[in-house]
């Protein structure tokens, strides 16, 4: 099953995509948000070239583990696109992925500035791997 994984920010959202059989994860694109929540045509350029069957939305939880306001906005905004593309969506834990994915870009020596338009789609990859290893471990 592919699945597409959404990081969803203020201004960007990073998306990730699953291989068909729903093992690895791999960063696809940034857009902007707000072509994303309005369903623009290239979000649905990416729906149509990816054909996912569900969505993977990145919950950002505090450190210690609590919803904030910022969760419950991400939540909301989640549901919309979900409610919008017709997918279900499922909501995982992003702590540290953006942090994670900084340190990744860092080290393959890319600038502050070069990396401010990867980032998220990283991000997006990162905690989709982890929602895949764990998916697999559960159906076993």
């Amino acid at each position: 099953m592919r699945v597409l994984a959404l990081d969803i920010g203020d201004a960007r959202v990073g998306i990730a995509v699953s291989d068909p059989d729903g093992r690895i994860a791999s960063p696809v694109c940034v857009l902007p948000a707000q072509e994303v929540f309005s369903h623009a045509r290239s979000f649905r350029s990416v729906l149509e070239d990816w054909e996912p069957e569900l969505l993977v939305c990145g919950k950002p939880l505090t450190l210690s583990g609590e919803e904030g306001p910022q969760a419950q906005k991400i939540m909301e905004q989640a549901k919309k696109i979900a409610d919008r593309t017709g997918l279900p969506v499922e909501l995982t834990d992003e702590r540290l992925s953006s942090s994670e994915a900084k340190r990744i870009l860092r080290a393959q020596g890319l600038s502050e500035k070069t990396m401010r338009g990867k980032v998220d789609m990283v991000a997006a990859s990162l905690f989709l791997q982890a929602w895949l290893d764990r998916s697999a471990t559960e159906g076993e």
